[in-house]
């Protein structure tokens, strides 16, 4: 996000995890993730538009407030917006497919008036998706709402060489030292799964945090119940 801002295009992340929450609900869950989109403008871009107007759009839309937003920001200047959506996955139902599809009805508005692109991240590929919708009584597995996707990047479990490397990039840019025990350990913790990686080098980190102390074997001394569920 901090490099397209750099680079002549405006990126806003927004996390949509809150939603889940109400379910079901759509007019809720666009309550929620309007007000996202507007505190992480201020918070990420340091502008307020959208606070300014979101309340309004949602009267106004209602449960296509989604769409409504997005293209009155696409609107606001003439750089080309990208919009990183995180926890899609933790969308339930009805809620999930609304959003789907109002971001498929904008993409023939690009990009003057809606978002150039929106990245969507979840654990899943969005094509893989099995969603029950109250509303419609039924599964829905495809359509057009699933046919927003114009390429799918997939996080595989790393290579231990590769697990060795992001360790010499936190020694590079602090000096602390992990051993080859340690090395060992993360491996043998994760076999190259990249959320098991990330926290077993986290805590590792926090051991000893702005120290050059080494980081070795023996932080590690935990099982995996210690790392939350997986």
């Amino acid at each position: 996000m901090k490099y397209l801002n750099q680079n002549g295009t405006t990126c806003l992340y927004i996390n949509v995890e809150a939603a889940q929450a109400v379910r079901e609900n759509i007019a809720k869950a666009m309550r929620i993730i309007l007000c996202e989109i507007a505190l992480r403008e201020n918070t990420h871009l340091k502008t307020k538009t959208l606070d300014s107007i979101w309340i309004e759009i949602l009267e106004k839309s209602d449960e296509f407030a989604l769409n409504h937003i997005l293209t009155r920001w696409a609107e606001m200047d003439q750089q080309p917006k990208v919009l990183i959506i995180d926890e899609i996955d933790s969308l339930i139902g009805d809620t999930l497919i609304s959003v789907l599809r109002q971001l498929r009805s904008g993409y023939d508005k690009r990009p003057d008036s809606f978002p150039q692109s929106v990245i969507l991240c979840g654990v899943r590929d969005v094509r893989d998706y099995r969603i029950h919708s109250s509303a419609e009584k039924t599964i829905i597995t495809g359509g057009s709402a699933f046919n927003i996707k114009a390429e799918s990047l997939n996080l595989g479990h790393f290579f231990q060489k590769e697990v060795i490397q992001f360790c010499e990039y936190h020694t590079q840019e602090t000096g602390q030292i992990f051993t080859e025990n340690a090395y060992e350990k993360i491996w043998e913790y994760s076999e190259g799964q990249p959320w098991i990686v990330n926290e077993a080098m986290w805590i590792g980190i926090q051991k000893y945090f702005n120290s050059k102390k080494n980081i070795v074997e023996k932080i590690f001394g935990f099982g995996a119940y210690d790392m939350g569920t997986f």
